[in-house]
């Protein structure tokens, strides 16, 4: 099964048509339906949508049939922005190799730079993707010297697309599959899962985003988060694909979602380890940190009597986003608020907006 499997996630400067692309692979794999088909469907919040751009990581399971063979292609999809850079470099370190999509038109931008590095520092596989070869003043032969020049990759995997029209979709499929090295890893060692991402469902509880390397995890485990020593049982396991799909167990190699009756998103933190409570891990993956704001903003309301419902809005934000923290403050001024701490001035804005 793990020799079928493959890893991998989606670079790509904003706008440069990365969300797009993943629709494409979606159909071609037959994941999503024509009359399922939303523009940009892994981007699942309205704000995501109407900003264009994609806040948190999202996962989907694709099956590829080549030949007679069916293999597991994991999309790890990542925000392309640079105050999400933290979020970047733990889906980059769930997958062992990424396409890097480049706008024909607009060659290589910063961000492209900024990311396609944490990838290279991960050690993935890159495969270059030219975008947007559709476009009237698209230049593919400038942008290719670019690649080279630029950011010093080999563009021997090259290939040239159009998400738009759909061409040169199935190439990158067939390149996922050969460039790409399946997961290495044994299911007979400890468990060791990385925390991917994580969000508070009403129903459930805090739900987990994981990339299991080593071991395997069943429902009804024991386990234990490394980096707070908090113990819990597993009560359901899945995929996404791109709807959630319930599985038993997940082994070394795949990227799936647990629930373990967690309360608190806070305890659950991008980039912690997820190990058995019995049969312990000795060490944890590395690459964890604890994310710290960087954009400090006051935050208060227009009538005091609010400040109740800002309180428990600024709650239950903080329950879906770990790297936005809070503190009651006062002033003579403006009475009670919060002072709240942002990964940059992007971030700070969406909050504001989720807020509203």
């Amino acid at each position: 099964m793990k020799e079928r499997i493959r890893n991998f996630s989606i670079i790509a400067h904003v706008d440069h048509g990365k969300s797009t692309l993943a629709d494409r692979l979606l159909e071609l794999t037959g994941a999503i339906s024509e009359r399922e088909r939303v523009d940009q469907f892994l981007d699942t919040m309205d704000l995501e949508r109407e900003r264009g751009i994609t806040i948190k990581a999202q996962t989907v399971r694709l099956t590829y049939r080549r030949g007679e063979e069916e293999y597991y292609l994991n999309l790890i999809d990542t925000p392309g922005h640079v105050d999400f850079s933290y979020e970047v470099s733990r889906s980059l370190s769930a997958c062992e190799g990424a396409l890097l999509v480049v706008d024909a038109s607009q060659g290589v931008e910063a961000q492209t730079l900024a990311n396609v590095y944490l990838a290279i520092d991960e050690g993935l596989e890159i495969i270059p993707v030219i975008n947007k070869i559709d476009l009237p003043n698209a230049d593919p032969e400038r942008v290719k010297r670019e690649i080279e020049e630029v950011i010093g990759l080999d563009t021997e995997h090259l290939i040239l697309a159009s998400a738009k029209t759909g061409e040169g979709a199935d190439k990158i499929l067939e390149k996922i599959v050969e460039v790409i090295p399946p997961p290495s890893g044994s299911e007979e060692e400890p468990l060791k899962a990385l925390v991917v991402d994580s969000w508070f469902d009403n129903y459930q509880g805090v739900v987990t985003l994981l990339r299991i390397f080593d071991g395997t995890v069943r429902v009804g485990d024991r386990i234990l988060l490394m980096s707070t020593e908090r113990e819990y049982e597993v009560t359901r396991l899945g995929i996404f694909s791109p709807r959630p799909v319930p599985v038993q167990q997940l082994s070394a190699g795949e990227v799936g979602f647990l629930i373990a009756g967690i309360k608190d998103v806070r305890e659950v933190k991008v980039g912690d380890t997820i190990t058995h409570a019995k049969k312990r891990a000795v060490t944890p993956l590395p690459g964890f940190r604890h994310v710290k704001p960087m954009v400090f903003a006051g935050l208060y309301p227009v009538r005091s009597e609010d400040y109740d419902d800002l309180r428990d809005a600024i709650e239950k934000l903080r329950l879906n986003d770990s790297s936005f923290t809070a503190e009651p403050e006062t002033s003579t001024a403006l009475g009670f608020g919060f002072r709240c701490g942002f990964l940059g001035l992007l971030h700070m804005e969406i909050i504001q907006e989720r807020l509203e």
